[in-house]
């Protein structure tokens, strides 16, 4: 089922997995509108319980996300920045924190907003033409960083930015920010069958799991692990994790119920 959500944003869903396609063209621009809709489409998404993963993707071929729309920015002023940066955090911040695991494909260049967009997801493919850029500080801003430098070293990070370059998807997976190059013709295959295992899990762990992750990130590895176990005693309370206890030990597939 595919639901066309706006002019620029799309979602279909099938065999737990959602699609979700930045419809931008020519290159996937985002606009302080579209901010909002994928802000508020995200933070929908951790309430699915029909969707246990979701590939994130743009249109075309030109571009996974170019960035902001310029011609927006221009006429923008300095009084309305607050405003805006607001949004644009809590876009960012819903896709980070959705209870949903996350696949980036990447079928083309991310820069600035498209490069942080691909970053809050869990996991990132990219095609060979793919590359990752911060280019902020030759239009007059700063940003991006923060979430960048989640994955990149400092080094790179800082001559990102510094000089605008990007990094092609060959650098970004030697860093391990792209975790496989794949051609555009198969990008969406990949990154489906890498959702489909994903997605083939029990809901309430990935859920739990996920939640988990973006917890401990930040945390000692000794106070992450407790945290981490504490979300393991939980788990153990659900009727999926017996289930799944129970398929390994039976040598078969579980039928979790989500509950």
């Amino acid at each position: 089922m595919t639901t066309q959500l706006s002019d620029r944003l799309k979602v279909t869903k099938a065999d737990k997995i959602a699609t979700i396609t930045i419809d931008n063209p020519p290159v996937n621009v985002v606009t302080l509108a579209l901010y909002k809709e994928l802000a508020d489409l995200f933070q929908d998404a951790s309430n699915w319980t029909d969707v246990n993963c979701i590939v994130l993707t743009g249109s075309g071929r030109k571009a996974f996300c170019a960035g902001l729309d310029l011609n927006e920015f221009l006429a923008a002023t300095v009084e309305e920045d607050p405003y805006r940066a607001r949004i644009i955090r809590r876009c960012f911040e819903n896709i980070r924190k959705c209870a949903l695991p996350t696949i980036a494909a990447v079928n083309g260049p991310a820069l600035g907003a498209g490069a942080v967009i691909a970053s809050v997801c869990d996991i990132r493919l990219a095609t060979e033409n793919a590359r990752f850029g911060l280019p902020e500080i030759n239009v007059g801003r700063c940003g991006a960083t923060a979430h960048m430098g989640r994955h990149l070293p400092q080094g790179v990070l800082r001559r990102m930015f510094f000089t605008g370059l990007p990094i092609s998807a060959q650098e970004a997976e030697r860093w391990g920010f792209v975790d496989r190059i794949v051609s555009h013709e198969t990008l969406m295959d990949e990154a489906l069958a890498l959702a489909a295992i994903i997605a083939a899990k029990a809901p309430l762990g990935l859920r739990l799991g996920k939640e988990a992750l973006n917890a401990v990130e930040f945390m000692t590895v000794e106070d992450g692990y407790q945290l981490e176990q504490g979300f393991s005693t939980r788990l153990m309370t659900t009727e999926d994790a017996r289930e799944a206890t129970r398929a390994v030990v039976e040598k078969r597939a579980p039928a979790f119920q989500g509950r």
